[in-house]
Parts: C-alpha cells; structure tokens; sequence
C-alpha cells in the first residue's frame, strides 16, 4: 500500500497524536521549553493538515474523527499534566472535563432515547476552546521562563471555569429543547 498526496494530512494528525507522549514527558519532568517547541508544532501541523484537508479537497472520514480528537488529546494531557506538576489547581482541570464528560453523556443519552444527533460547536464552546487553549499555553510559556502578566494568569483560570460552565449549561438548554420539542411532538 503506497500514501498518496491526499494522505498527507491524515499523516500530519497521526503525528499530532503522537506527538503528545514527548508533550506529556516534557510536561511531567518540567522541560517546559521543550514542551513550548511541541506545542507549537502540534499546532502547526494542525494548521497545515487543515489547509491541505480545505484547498485540496484531501478530507476523509478518519481526518473528521481523529483530528478533533488529536487536539482534545494534546490539550487534556496540558490539563492533566500541568495538575499533576501542580502548576494548575485540581478544581479547574475538574470543572474542564467535567463539562466534557456531561456534554458527552447527554450526547448519548439523546442519542440512544431520541436520535442521531449532529454535533455542531456554538460559538461559546469555540471560545471555550480557543480560551483553554491561550491559557494552557499561557502557562507553559510562563513556566518556560518567559514573562506573562501574573494577572492573566490570575484571571485566566476564571475565564476557563466560567466558559467551561456556561458552554456546558448551553449545551443542556439546546438539547433539552430539542429533546422537549421531540416528546411534545410524539404526543401530538
């Protein structure tokens, strides 16, 4: 079997994905330069697979699975990493995957009770993503030597937990409804 062209981004997620175990060490035996330079080429690559995926039309069905799922991956082992080295409080890696695990939960539940379910990202969750990802980032840079604003990084936490609650609590809202409207309309 020969890679062709048009596999070139599905190569680029694959070495994302592993791209997180060097991530992860670095993280845990606190060469936090190191673990900058991987994070910048995790999001790089990302960057480059998803032009490549656009302008040549090389998308697939696996590059739609594992590249979201390349970058949860690299931002749950910042999350979990950062806690465990102590640099980031337990409570906010909690509330972080404790939005992911209801919203995942009532994904099923919806899915398996009512029906399928396409997953379409709100703007709030875009931001809550894009927020935990500055400020992981924020924190890996600050730890790596280079000067950040203690109250970004004060305040930072706060906008993390807030958006992860409130992206979370939009999630519920949008599915209850609709699951509320499905049940009304059976009924009819």
């Amino acid at each position: 079997m020969f890679l062709e062209w048009r596999h070139l981004p599905n190569l680029l997620t694959f070495l994302r994905i592993i791209l997180v175990i060097p991530f992860a060490a670095c993280l845990y035996f606190e060469y936090f330069k190191q673990a900058l330079i991987l994070f910048f080429i995790a999001g790089l690559s990302d960057g480059v697979d998803g032009f490549l995926a656009r302008q040549f039309h090389w998308k697939s069905r696996f590059g739609e699975i594992a590249d979201p799922l390349a970058d949860k991956l690299l931002l749950v082992t910042a999350y979990v990493m950062l806690t465990i080295a102590g640099h980031l409080p337990i409570w906010l890696t909690a509330v972080v995957f404790g939005r992911d695990i209801i919203i995942v939960s009532c994904a099923l539940i919806y899915h398996y009770w009512i029906g399928a379910y396409e997953m379409k990202p709100s703007m709030i969750s875009k931001l809550n993503t894009f927020v935990q990802i500055v400020y992981v980032l924020a924190i890996v840079v600050s730890l790596s030597g280079f000067d950040m604003p203690l109250s970004f990084l004060y305040y930072g936490v706060w906008a993390v937990a807030a958006l992860a609650v409130l992206s979370c609590v939009q999630y519920a809202y949008v599915w209850g409804r609709k699951a509320y409207i499905y049940r009304k309309s059976i009924k009819a």
